[in-house]
């Protein structure tokens, strides 16, 4: 206990002596996969407006994958290692996962989750309580928030516990993706219908059940086709894609019938520019439910059983969409939403509004927390925050 307040008293001496120097902060963005980078690229994306805010960024676990981690990142001259970060101080520390590197000389550190599907729920719904050294995490929504306070992983009343909203979908509200631009760039005919097939990462996921035979019989009823695979489902492992190379898989049917294989991490543009979508059990089929489009979900039951998914986020994803057991019943079941698009939009709407906090102002929310924990006032004034804590 003694040498944990010398600890605090240095760094709060450092912290003092640095402002003394500067008004400047520095920031430090840590993703573990590109998607992890997708998920806080509109917060650090407006920070970085700020002159008074240095970005830096890293990748904690296995910076020697930074090449692809970091592949859309414009500017990376702030791209640092894991032995130069311990040598600096930072204001406050960003990320989407649970990354924990070493900082000796402190500082504030900030958790988004990358996800809403209940995966491994032991870990995202039901944590110990090592997530109370986190001193701000930014809660999707109230659904987790209640679960953590459950599990006493987080005290109802403590300042860690934002609820803010997820700022990835954002934009697939606020108008600035239009589904034609998107289509047309990826040089696909906007007045044809776009099925999206967006799997999940297992060895017991759809993809590898059935997924080249689906991406086949869609091509063969004449869809258009985008696939949003995850990016763990293109690493070489069995634990993440079965051991199967698929963009090698899938490029060459894709290509052969007019259709897209999406590599980059971000998938809103996608949801934005499809008029039915296929999953089996992935957040980005939850975040489709913002577009209020069709929904079509593969049931997978070994696919629950091996990443723990709880039963009441399988009854929410199934309550929003239709359920198929066969790539030839998913292709029928495209045939029948986009004749009813209608189909299930009230359940569709309900889910999203269960677990998507007011989509639009999320990003907002998130940047005035930041600056609230970097004790300085923001350029532009932030929206939805009472105190520092959670609105409700």
């Amino acid at each position: 206990m003694k040498g944990r307040k010398i600890i605090d008293r240095l760094r709060d001496w450092d912290k003092r002596i640095s402002r003394s120097v500067s008004n400047s902060r520095r920031i430090l963005i840590d993703a573990k996969t590109p998607m992890n980078l997708a998920v806080m690229a509109p917060v650090f994306r407006e920070l970085s407006r700020d002159p008074r805010l240095t970005l830096y960024f890293t990748s904690s676990n296995g910076f020697n994958e930074k090449d692809v981690v970091f592949k859309e990142l414009q500017d990376r001259r702030n791209l640092i290692g894991p032995a130069r970060i311990k040598m600096l101080r930072f204001d406050a520390y960003l990320a989407a996962d649970l990354l924990w590197p070493k900082l000796p000389r402190g500082t504030r550190r900030v958790f988004m989750f990358h996800g809403v599907a209940g995966k491994y729920s032991d870990v995202y719904d039901r944590p110990d309580s090592s997530m109370r050294h986190w001193d701000r995490i930014f809660f999707i929504n109230r659904k987790r928030l209640e679960n953590f306070v459950a599990a006493g992983a987080i005290d109802r009343d403590s300042p860690a516990a934002c609820l803010i909203g997820y700022p990835k979908l954002d934009c697939l509200v606020n108008g600035s993706l239009r589904r034609d631009e998107t289509l047309t760039k990826l040089g696909m005919d906007p007045t044809r219908s776009v099925i999206l097939y967006a799997p999940t990462w297992s060895p017991y996921s759809s993809l590898n059940a059935m997924g080249e035979d689906l991406v086949r019989r869609l091509r063969n009823a004449g869809y258009q086709i985008i696939v949003k695979l995850h990016d763990r489902s293109l690493y070489p492992e069995y634990e993440y894609s079965g051991g199967v190379q698929w963009a090698e898989r899938l490029e060459p049917i894709l290509a052969n019938g007019g259709g897209f294989l999406a590599r980059d991490s971000d998938a809103t543009p996608y949801l934005a520019a499809a008029d039915v979508m296929i999953t089996d059990h992935s957040s980005v089929g939850f975040e489709y439910l913002l577009v209020d489009r069709p929904i079509i979900r593969i049931e997978m039951p070994e696919l629950i059983r091996a990443t723990r998914i709880p039963e009441d986020y399988v009854d929410l994803l199934a309550e929003a969409s239709l359920t198929v057991k066969t790539a030839d019943e998913a292709v029928r079941a495209v045939d029948h939403c986009l004749a009813n698009p209608s189909v299930k939009s009230i359940s569709r709407r309900r889910v999203a509004g269960e677990l998507f906090f007011q989509p639009g102002t999320a990003t907002s929310r998130a940047v005035g927390a930041i600056y609230q924990l970097l004790e300085l006032d923001p350029i532009t004034a932030p929206t939805g925050l009472r105190d520092g804590n959670q609105e409700t």
